[in-house]
């Protein structure tokens, strides 16, 4: 079930960025996060570890209600159920949630949908106000961490295979991984 993976990569990533409340309601004078910074950060993210975040409406309630002018405001509550798929494997993980807007026009359900998608995402991904971006704040001893192409080129039992994975990678990681693979020809010569 790779879509936890995924859930908790994302979770990851968006710890260490957060996103800031750099809106303001101008009436209320409250800071908030609006719904296209969520998307901002959270787009790359879903695209770079293939999670697909899709919705369905399963509760529309709408009612009428009169602002201090005298004119018509709809007040529109959904019930969404967002599933959280992985492209990888198809897994999913679904989160219900509840959008509220009002408007005077028709623009209700697509405010209620965009709230119901940005507090899906806050809550499920951990999102806070800002990441750790202080680095006087804290110290971190590391480990080392064998990767999956450390594996791999632990698995090569002679040059030619050694050869061979390293023509089969994208330049990026070829280059990236070029002193471990130096590193294996020069034990595998001996």
């Amino acid at each position: 079930m790779k879509v936890y993976e995924k859930i908790s990569a994302i979770t990851a990533e968006l710890s260490r960025i957060g996103i800031s409340k750099d809106s303001k309601n101008t009436q209320q004078g409250y800071a908030f996060r609006g719904i296209d910074q969520v998307y901002s950060a959270l787009s790359p993210l879903l695209a770079k570890h293939g999670l697909c975040i899709l919705p369905r409406v399963t509760d529309r309630h709408v009612a009428e209600r009169i602002n201090k002018s005298g004119t018509a405001l709809f007040y529109v509550t959904l019930t969404v159920e967002f599933d959280f798929v992985a492209a990888e494997d198809g897994s999913k993980h679904t989160v219900v949630t509840v959008g509220e807007a009002m408007d005077s026009g028709d623009k209700a359900s697509n405010k209620a949908m965009s709230a119901a998608y940005k507090y899906c995402a806050l809550q499920a991904f951990c999102v806070p106000t800002e990441g750790d971006n202080d680095a006087d704040a804290t110290t971190h001893e590391v480990a080392a961490e064998q990767t999956e192409l450390d594996c791999q080129i632990a698995d090569c039992e002679t040059i030619d295979e050694l050869n061979t994975l390293y023509q089969t990678l994208p330049e990026a990681i070829r280059s990236r991984g070029i002193s471990k693979f130096t590193a294996r020809k020069k034990e595998l010569s001996k």
